[in-house]
């Protein structure tokens, strides 16, 4: 193929050089690539339904860090990453416009507002004879390689994994490009947005905190290999993982998988020289079914589209009698209910941005099947609230919970007193992020 001038490549939640398809291709097949980030306004500081802004400040800062850390490694490769600011179907198109782009490359997403986004921008740069080329890279699997059409994924994970476990490759990542050419244009240069000019104050860190979450590629690949390290720590996962608090308790990965810092196939990558290098063990092997995870839930977004959000959810019909009660919610959201390890839970959560996989069962659970509140009301705050929201996982876990889910044998209901005795026995954690209130 012939090298076209220029490529604006716009970066979405791929926030990474490494297994960056979009990225790697547009150096292959352009002379200059001009990579561009638009903070998205109504994203970033749109209001929910229940009054607060769609996305919170821990994972508002959490981007910032991660768009700045980006920005910085293009700079030591001789290039930069242009900063814009408002809605990205309007920025991209004037960019590509400003330096006569000739393609813009982007990873592709399947949600909502993100394909009413590039559908927006594919639009416009039609009016100028020019397209957009989409890429993969969220999932371990491409898309292309699974044995069966995205409409046939299976509902079932159990069957899901059955199909591709054994089957599917899983493709190497790509490494991280160094054939960068410097720009022989000026570009608008625009400083990166405060995390007041976003909407928010900045958050002092909790020291009840497991873990200082930073934002980026460097930062997620130093936590991926401390994790699978020469400690060890991946070997306690099996029967770490539904511990309510420890820095060592999981992986802790998910921030940077939600945002893109982090690569998947990267992740497995890693595994497999792990189990190459100290053998395959019921952690490992677990550890890879939560990948797998992902990528079921990710199907099932792709699959059922925008009935993730809706009250029937993916079955289409409500299977529980639940309201929209915003006082029962705000005693949840503000951990105020009637039971001490779910307000320690949620005021975690209130603090820090994260909670454990454990807790955020247990705070599902008690939402919807305790409280009788609605489980929308639980999505679109954690949607909020997570410093490592992911669309798909985040919607269609709560499907689940709300039994409206893709699988109609899963039942989340938890019995919070049972679960206290098993998890938190001695109230170590109750008391950590209680304290006084429980004295």
């Amino acid at each position: 193929m012939k090298k076209v001038k220029r490529i604006v490549v716009w970066f979405r939640k791929d926030l990474r050089l490494h297994d960056n398809e979009a990225l790697t291709k547009a150096i292959e097949n352009s002379e200059e690539v001009i990579p561009v980030y638009v903070f998205n306004e109504e994203e970033l500081m749109g209001t929910t339904p229940y009054g607060f802004q769609k996305t919170g400040a821990f994972r508002t800062q959490f981007l910032l860090e991660s768009i700045d850390y980006l920005r910085q490694k293009l700079r030591d490769k001789g290039i930069d990453l242009v900063i814009r600011k408002g809605k990205p179907e309007e920025e991209v198109f004037k960019l590509v416009q400003e330096v006569e782009a000739s393609y813009v490359y982007a990873n592709m997403e399947r949600t909502h507002d993100e394909v009413l986004v590039q559908n927006s921008l594919e639009k416009n740069l039609w009016s100028l004879g020019l397209e957009i080329q989409f890429f993969r890279g969220k999932m371990l699997y491409y898309t292309q390689d699974l044995p069966f059409p995205i409409a046939h994924s299976p509902d079932t994970f159990s069957t899901f994994r059955k199909e591709v476990e054994r089957f599917v490759m899983i493709r190497e990542p790509l490494p991280e490009p160094e054939d960068f050419v410097p720009w022989t244009i000026d570009v608008e240069d625009q400083a990166l947005p405060t995390l007041e000019e976003l909407g928010h104050q900045k958050n002092e860190q909790d020291e009840r905190g497991d873990l200082k979450f930073v934002g980026g590629e460097s930062a997620a690949l130093t936590r991926l290999a401390i994790y699978f390290g020469a400690e060890r720590h991946l070997d306690s996962f099996v029967d770490s993982r539904y511990e309510l608090k420890g820095t060592y308790a999981a992986s802790r990965l998910s921030p940077w998988l939600a945002l893109g810092c982090l690569s998947p196939k990267e992740v497995y990558a890693q595994l497999k020289a792990y189990e190459q290098k100290y053998k395959s063990n019921k952690s490992t092997q677990t550890f890879f079914l939560e990948l797998l995870w992902r990528d079921h839930y990710r199907l099932m977004g792709k699959k059922y589209g925008d009935k993730i959000f809706e009250e029937g959810g993916i079955r289409g019909q409500e299977t529980k009698d639940l309201k929209e009660d915003i006082i029962l919610f705000e005693q949840w959201r503000n951990g105020k209910t009637e039971v001490d390890l779910i307000n320690a839970c949620m005021l975690q959560l209130k603090n820090t941005g994260f909670l454990s996989h454990k807790g955020r069962q247990l705070v599902s659970s008690y939402l919807v099947n305790d409280m009788g509140v609605h489980w929308r009301m639980g999505a679109t705050y954690f949607q909020h609230i997570l410093i490592d929201y992911d669309i798909c996982s985040n919607w269609v876990n709560w499907n689940v919970v709300g039994g409206v889910g893709p699988d109609t044998k899963e039942d989340r209901y938890l019995n919070i007193e049972n679960q206290a005795k098993r998890f938190d026995s001695k109230g170590d954690y109750t008391d950590l992020w209680l304290g006084s209130v429980c004295s």
